[in-house]
């Protein structure tokens, strides 16, 4: 379970369990209030909570702006069969946008994804028990072998479809993506130490670079809210 917490300075205004498929800044929205994560732990083995700090909104949502439903997106390929036997899944994971003098360090998807040659920042699924700030740093090192110090939450973004996941089982998906900030004070050449998996290439980038490469869907904002340009 996913647990939101919303505290207007030192008085918790909210607090909710985020449903399957769910966003959290559009749940807060409905209920009056507007805000940035401040941090995301566990609450046990299985259980998150993402803590936000929040004002109230300028304006809070008519009724008939919340209530009316969203048809979640689905993949072309799926047949009737997928359909009726699709399964329910939410994946909680952790990026960074990883800054050094060298530049922003960017991972290529591979072809055990869904999305390979684009490129995404590092990062992954969080294990069972494990802080989403160490989730970061095992990750950066397995795909790209650098260290990372300074990990901070800067926001949440979620994505809801049905589709097929790379061993083919039809799902009902629901990405949970914690984006981070990170350093990397002894940048050196990327290597990927866990060979196989959903990284093909790493590599350091250059700002101005960052326009020219095909970005995985969930990068371009996760850089502006980390103040990087794109």
């Amino acid at each position: 379970m996913i647990e939101v917490v919303a505290r207007d300075g030192d008085r918790e205004v909210a607090r909710f369990a985020l449903a399957h498929g769910a966003d959290p800044t559009a749940q807060l929205a409905r209920l009056g209030w507007t805000g940035s994560p401040r941090s995301a732990v566990r609450t046990s083995s299985d259980d998150l909570r993402i803590t936000y700090a929040v004002r109230a909104a300028a304006a809070r949502p008519a009724p008939h702006e919340v209530d009316r439903s969203v048809e979640v997106p689905r993949d072309d390929d799926l047949t009737a069969a997928d359909l009726a036997n699709v399964v329910p899944h939410q994946r909680i994971a952790a990026y960074a946008v990883v800054r050094s003098s060298r530049g922003i360090l960017l991972t290529e998807l591979s072809s055990r994804t869904n999305a390979a040659g684009m490129w995404n920042l590092p990062g992954g699924g969080l294990d069972p028990g494990e802080e989403p700030v160490d989730a970061v740093v095992r990750e950066v090192h397995e795909e790209t072998s650098q260290h990372v110090v300074d990990v901070r939450l800067s926001s949440v973004a979620t994505r809801h479809w049905v589709g097929r996941a790379p061993h083919g089982r039809a799902e009902d998906f629901h990405a949970v993506r914690l984006f981070h900030t990170a350093r990397c004070l002894e940048p050196s050449d990327p290597v990927i130490l866990d060979v196989g998996g959903s990284t093909s290439a790493a590599r350091w980038v250059d700002e101005t670079e960052l326009a020219s490469l095909p970005l995985a869907s969930s990068v371009p904002e996760a850089l502006a809210v980390a103040g990087v340009p794109v």
